[in-house]
């Protein structure tokens, strides 16, 4: 055996016991007479001690190790003479007996350590080394936590893990498809999936009414730190059921694995109606961990022949409590923050409620002392406050104002990791108009079923339609998302019309769809959430990437094995490909 033990069970229990242990040389340091050398693996670290008076040569031979050397020894438990209460390990070291060079190492690109030297692009190079560093392994861990937690409570459920196909066809809807060629089936193409959802909507035609799978999906987009080109979902489906049943089932999955993996216990989770978080936050995942509610002015601003205001569609602010302290220079960099691109506002608006009592606002000569007292009501601010107000077309204003929320939040802390408010956001449009097109978009996608009283609105008003669906937000990210699904053909033709399939269309794209309904589909929804984010915000963070083993970087590169890559031209002819890379415009 390499080993007995590892590097991070050893503690004054086992004094004087012999034993092996194997690992990474983390360093080594050579005080005269005596070296010791700081062994690490996957569980902690366990100091190895070399004294001349031992053994001369073993000590010669412990001077010539370097970082990340792999070793194995054997020794003698002995008890610490400079203890470390930091280290679970840190009142023993060993008194190395035999030591054995299993593998020795080139000195690594960066520091193994829990606060590296390395930089990001880096340390996905050497990923395999990076994932030796605790912080690393610690997401990972966290990860499988996760992975393992939501297995069991979804079996105790009932739910039943089903495999889907990764090579599947290509659809016209959602991001862009990775497409794969078929040497046996020339010039066709498979596709990745984008998500399950036809084949777990035909696992409930099948009946197999409690599905879920822990999947991998794939998108062709542009990346952001919270996205992969390659992801992975939970992914779920349930025969017979309404809304309320989905909304239960996972709401209580969501509270478990909050609690079973950070500790924190949170009650109900709170229903918001897309319109309602749309006016209230400028977004349709608002983080509800602290307050700074929109609040809409147009009644309470206009007419004082401001025009910045008179002319707006919307007049609409914010209460910073307690940011009355802010210095011209902070305001100055909040006026920057909302005019950059980015952002898109033209200007900002800010009034202080003095400890004194008085107002001043950066607006003085439009509005007197009577009418920025009006503007305190309806903010319902107090001495010590700051009014922040953004006016402008209604869906730009929001959204930039949104902005300026969420930027203010992170700039005072109110956005604590350890905080954890789910929310859930129902109510959405079911379809949405692209101006560039001229034609409407399904919001979530085309097997969304409307609510059924809304049905009517679809020829006369199809922007009023609300969809059946539903999205779980947590601390401001969607972590989660779902819909009561068509189960009808006559409907789902009559959605693929409305989308701007042809008939022809709808059969070459869905057509197996369409006939399994033929068969008797039960009414069926499901959710997905996104496995990657999630864990990510329980971990306390927001980018994926630190909890992804080997993930790609914002332009879609797998650094470490540098792909994508191009084929060998022996690879191309047997898939009778022909790469001729047009010009872009």
């Amino acid at each position: 055996m390499y080993r007995t033990h590892t590097c991070g069970e050893l503690n004054i229990s086992k004094l004087n016991e012999t034993v092996s242990l194997a690992g990474w040389v983390q360093r080594v340091r050579n005080l005269g007479g005596m070296t010791f050398i700081d062994l690490r693996d996957r569980y902690g670290i366990t100091q190895l001690a070399f004294n001349e008076e031992w053994d001369h040569t073993l000590i010669e031979d412990a001077r010539k190790l370097g970082r990340e050397f792999v070793i194995s020894i054997t020794g003698k438990v002995i008890e610490r003479s400079s203890k470390n209460a930091n280290m679970s390990t840190g009142e023993i070291e060993i008194q190395v007996e035999k030591l054995e060079v299993l593998n020795a190492a080139k000195t690594p690109p960066f520091t193994i350590e829990d606060e590296t030297d390395g930089g990001e692009e880096l340390r996905m190079k050497y990923r395999y080394l990076d994932l030796r560093r605790n912080p690393v392994r610690e997401n990972l861990l966290l990860r499988n936590r996760v992975n393992l937690e939501v297995r069991n409570y979804l079996s105790k459920l009932g739910f039943v893990d089903v495999e889907t196909p990764f090579l599947i066809k290509s659809t016209p809807e959602g991001a862009r498809d990775f497409v794969v060629p078929s040497r046996m089936n020339e010039g066709q193409f498979y596709a990745l999936p984008q998500s399950p959802q036809t084949f777990k909507q035909l696992l409930m035609v099948g009946g197999i009414d409690k599905y879920f799978q822990i999947v991998k999906c794939f998108r062709d987009e542009d990346l952001r730190a919270d996205r992969q080109p390659e992801f992975t979902q939970i992914d779920c489906e349930m025969s017979f059921v309404e809304r309320e049943d989905i909304l239960s089932t996972f709401e209580g999955l969501t509270k478990h694995l909050i609690k079973e993996i950070t500790g924190n216990e949170v009650g109900d989770i709170p229903r918001m109606s897309y319109d309602e978080a749309m006016k209230k936050y400028g977004s349709d995942k608002p983080d509800i961990r602290f307050a700074m509610e929109f609040v809409e002015l147009n009644e309470t601003v206009k007419g004082q022949d401001f025009k910045v205001f008179d002319d707006a569609e919307l007049v609409v602010g914010i209460n910073g409590e307690g940011l009355a302290k802010y210095s011209r220079k902070q305001i100055d960099a909040l006026i920057n923050y909302v005019k950059r691109p980015q952002v898109g506002a033209t200007g900002l608006v800010y009034c202080k409620y003095n400890e004194d009592g008085t107002l001043k606002s950066s607006v003085d000569k439009f509005y007197g002392p009577e009418q920025l007292e009006k503007w305190a009501t309806a903010f319902g601010a107090k001495p010590g406050d700051l009014m922040l107000i953004l006016a402008g077309p209604a869906d730009k204003t929001r959204k930039a104002l949104n902005d300026l929320r969420l930027h203010i939040a992170e700039e005072e802390g109110l956005r604590d990791p350890k905080v954890f408010a789910p929310l859930w956001v129902l109510d959405f449009p079911l379809l949405e108009w692209d101006e560039d097109t001229q034609r409407w978009y399904a919001m979530h996608h085309p097997f969304t079923a409307p609510y059924p009283k809304d049905l009517p609105l679809l020829e006369t008003d199809p922007a009023a339609v609300r969809a059946n669906a539903y999205d779980l937000v947590l601390n401001g990210n969607e972590i989660g998302g779902g819909s009561i699904r068509i189960h009808n053909k006559e409907l789902q033709n009559k959605m693929f019309k409305f989308l701007g399939f042809s008939d022809e269309e709808a059969k070459a794209q869905f057509g197996f769809l369409m006939d399994a309904f033929e068969y008797g589909a039960p009414p069926h929804g499901g959710i997905a959430f996104g496995f990657d984010r999630l864990t990510a915000i329980l971990g306390g963070k927001e980018t994926i990437r630190d909890f992804i083993a080997f993930p790609k970087n914002n332009a879609g590169r797998d650094l470490m094995i540098d792909a994508p890559a191009a084929l060998d031209q022996s690879q191309l002819a047997e898939l009778s490909l022909d790469i001729r890379i047009a010009e872009k415009n």
